[in-house]
């Protein structure tokens, strides 16, 4: 097949979705599939010089963006004419057609089209550019949503009344374009039925990688960061205002008071919420930021070294954390909210706090940390499910809705 993902971003920038294409691009192109992603040239902060490049064998396009609304919302409508160029003369891509390349004959020129557009995080004018692009060359047009349903509190003002729009009409008009939608969770179905019909909708879960099984022999995680506490509470994750992590800092300041033993970090990068975590952190040497972590065997060495890990999130879809911290047997504490409470039970796999309950996320880390047994349980629980989550599973899900779209 040739496979076109299309999202805001991709490759180096560090979120939840563009760990999900990395892992799906991955693999489809080791099946030997022709993958290319389509995303602005921006990773956040800056732009990307580098427009075009192949990373672990996927062709990455990065088009320029004009403008920006918010830290995570960008516009770049020059999608709807560059696309084109790379749906004719397969000798743009370097390429060889593989059997499930469609070949047709355009004004006396090869055309060699996608098989499958597939676009991520709804709510986007780049969904429905893609659903323009898909319906006008007759490729077959899946999404998956990644759950970005929430109410205003965390929406700028400047982006509040584009998902004004977007609720009265565009969502409507892109997933009418779309041949079958991806829910990651049965949580957000309902809204999906808001605008779609419900036989379009398929669920598949957000997974995790296998590495994170694999005990660490020599776990140098608390040397290399001079943690000297017994116990180690871990934040991983975007410092974004609806993760909370300045709520865990609270906690932990609480904690810190009565207690020597426990250290806290957050791992992560920057969103907004980094500099008042650190204000609030920085009289307690037991408490450290780390910024971002990147490289699959450390994220697995962080993990292990931890004891539990907190989540005091205002909002989910569905997090990777979630299942990365499960299958590194690590209770869990986190925010009862949107698709956490479909794959997380309380207390078989840990504990639920609601957003801003401070003084809940207190108990719930003594609870862990003061009851091994408890612990225990709770760890091999997780690690059991977590095998379900396995990213050789869900890409397998995700190549049998593309092949019943070919077929």
């Amino acid at each position: 097949m040739r496979i076109a993902h299309i999202n805001m971003f991709y490759l180096p920038t560090f979120g939840g979705v563009e760990q999900v294409m990395y892992e799906l691009t991955k693999k489809q192109v080791k099946e030997g599939h022709e993958v290319h992603v389509f995303c602005c040239d921006s990773d956040k902060n800056k732009r990307i010089n580098v427009k075009e490049e192949i990373i672990e064998g996927v062709h990455v396009h990065r088009f320029p963006y004009w403008f920006r609304l918010s830290l995570n919302t960008f516009i770049w409508p020059s999608l709807l004419w560059r696309f084109k160029r790379y749906t004719q003369n397969s000798k743009n891509f370097g390429a060889t057609k593989s059997m499930a390349v469609r070949s047709h004959r355009r004004g006396g020129e090869d055309f060699v089209g996608f098989d499958i557009i597939h676009t991520h995080v709804s709510g986007h004018a780049y969904i429905l550019f893609a659903g323009i692009l898909a319906k006008s060359k007759g490729i077959k047009h899946i999404h998956t949503t990644h759950c970005p349903w929430t109410d205003m509190s965390f929406r700028p003002w400047i982006l509040r009344p584009f998902l004004f729009l977007n609720e009265l009409f565009f969502n409507r008009l892109s997933f009418s374009l779309i041949d079958k939608i991806v829910s990651i969770t049965p949580w957000e179905k309902e809204t999906l039925k808001k605008f779609t019909e419900e036989g379009k909708i398929r669920i598949i879960k957000n997974g995790m990688d296998d590495i994170l099984y694999k005990k660490i022999k020599k776990n140098n995680f608390k040397k290399n960061h001079k943690i000297k506490e017994k116990k180690l509470v871990l934040f991983f994750g975007r410092l974004n205002p609806t993760k909370g992590p300045e709520k865990l800092a609270l906690a932990a300041i609480n904690i810190s008071k009565k207690r020597k033993d426990i250290a806290f970090v957050w791992v992560g990068p920057d969103e907004g919420k980094a500099e008042e975590v650190k204000k609030l952190i920085k009289p307690y040497k037991n408490m450290k930021y780390l910024g971002p972590l990147r490289g699959k065997e450390k994220i697995a060495e962080m993990y292990q070294a931890s004891d539990v890990y907190v989540l005091p999130t205002y909002r989910e879809g569905l997090p990777l954390t979630l299942f990365e911290a499960m299958a590194s047997g690590l209770p869990i504490v986190t925010s009862p909210v949107n698709g956490i409470p479909y794959e997380m039970k309380e207390p078989e796999n840990g504990f639920f706090s609601d957003y801003g309950d401070i003084e809940s996320l207190e108990t719930n880390i003594l609870k862990i940390l003061d009851n091994p047994e408890l612990a225990r349980k709770i760890s091999l629980n997780n690690f059991k499910k977590a095998k379900q989550y396995e990213w050789n599973i869900i890409h397998k899900q995700y190549m049998k809705e593309y092949e019943s779209l070919l077929k």
